[in-house]
């Protein structure tokens, strides 16, 4: 009997014992959208080494992604253990419930100092501690064909010194049958977002009510009318592909976009037309952030202590960012690597314009703004709808907004 005990007793012992190694071994699996499975590919074999902890990733379109997180948030099921999250979906998705506080958890805060100040703000929740940790930042640009410039006899620092005299470059452009920029809606959104008064979020003021009446909403929206009405943009969608096309054939000559745009360019959307792009501040004067992301460990993690260890790894380090950086570039959160010769280097792809200055220019120029819970819902509402009533139906502006500003109150009263 003491035998067939002690035999029992053994076989428990090495179940277990199978099945806590087994564990152990278990992948982690990290769940973003393109690029970042070029940069995956360049860093995961180094932290694999490092660490013994094997990573698989899953990549979707960026809106099928975050569609897809909602989903996994809400029923608590289904998502990765290190997910990546948009900073225009940051907000509610922290005040979700659904993320690990990294603060208590992991003591993250001593990291602060070493990230631009206002993408740390917007990882934080309305508890003051952190969810998400900035992994790359979107220092807003315009990227513009040099070869469409040079025909046209634009100069640059001329086309930029307003909205004005880029529509007047609009204008010349046109008289070669190309467009200015795709869509017409990509200038109120830089509006909207590079001219944030102090104390104001993106679409909410420091009490939560909605802003979108304001100066700042009218003006963009007046900006993006008349190119509209002049016949400037190309009504493309960003991520059609007539969007593709656009780059590639040069149907527009302009784009506004965050930084990271140049890896799409070069890596997978238009690598052909490399020499033929250079970049430049925003028009007017303005600076501003056009995206950026997060890191985050959903609380239905089974693996959340090696989900932080690739967290750390991806945006504690110095050398890592440098490389996701230079792999897709993705500008880093990381302000300690902005002293690197990498930012001296040539851009082959922007014609060996030096464009990572540019970028590390706006980086420091930016002001925090707070995210709030409603973001989405406003964004939503603001942009897609009454944006698009006024580009392309011809609603009166002020009209469109107090309605936006009526439907924005009604959809947030119970977040």
């Amino acid at each position: 009997m003491k035998l067939k005990t002690l035999v029992l007793s053994s076989a428990v012992a090495l179940g277990l014992a199978a099945t806590a190694a087994t564990a152990a071994n278990q992948p982690i699996r990290f769940d973003g959208f393109p690029d970042f499975d070029s940069s995956l590919k360049v860093l995961l074999p180094d932290f694999e080494k490092k660490t013994g902890i094997k990573v698989n990733y899953l990549m979707n379109n960026h809106g099928d992604h975050h569609t897809k997180l909602t989903t996994n948030l809400a029923t608590g099921s289904g998502a990765g253990d290190v997910i990546v999250v948009d900073v225009e979906k940051i907000g509610p998705f922290v005040a979700s419930g659904g993320l690990v506080n990294l603060s208590k958890q992991y003591g993250v805060d001593k990291y602060e100092e070493r990230f631009a100040p206002y993408a740390w703000a917007q990882g934080k929740g309305a508890d003051g501690d952190m969810y998400g940790i900035p992994v790359d930042l979107g220092p807003g640009v315009m990227y513009y064909r040099t070869d469409v410039f040079k025909q046209a006899g634009l100069d640059i620092q001329e086309v930029i010194k307003s909205w004005d005299s880029y529509i007047a470059a609009g204008e010349k452009l046109k008289s070669f049958n190309i467009q200015l920029i795709p869509s017409a809606a990509d200038v109120a959104q830089a509006i909207i977002f590079t001219t944030v008064p102090e104390g104001e979020g993106l679409y909410f003021d420091k009490d939560g009510k909605p802003v979108v009446t304001s100066e700042r909403f009218v003006h963009a929206f007046e900006v993006a009318k008349k190119i509209r009405d002049k016949g400037l943009d190309g009504r493309i969608l960003a991520w059609s592909n007539e969007w593709y096309e656009g780059f590639r054939n040069a149907t527009f000559a302009t784009q506004l976009s965050g930084a990271w745009l140049l890896g799409h360019l070069n890596n997978w959307i238009a690598p052909d037309t490399a020499g033929k792009w250079a970049v430049s501040h925003l028009p007017d004067g303005i600076y501003g952030s056009w995206g950026g992301s997060f890191l985050s460990i959903p609380t239905q993690s089974s693996h959340p202590d090696k989900a932080w260890q690739l967290i750390e790894y991806m945006t504690t380090d110095r050398e890592v960012q440098l490389k996701h950086f230079e792999t897709i570039a993705a500008f880093p959160a990381n302000v300690t690597t902005y002293d690197d010769a990498l930012f001296e280097e040539e851009v082959a792809f922007l014609g060996g314009q030096k464009a990572r200055l540019v970028f590390a220019d706006v980086a420091k120029n930016i002001k925090p703004v707070q995210p709030a819970r409603g973001d989405h819902v406003a964004r939503s509402i603001v942009l897609e709808n009454a944006l698009m009533e006024v580009l392309d139906e011809g609603k009166d502006i002020k009209t469109a907004l107090k309605e936006a500003e009526r439907l924005i109150l009604r959809r947030t009263r119970n977040l």
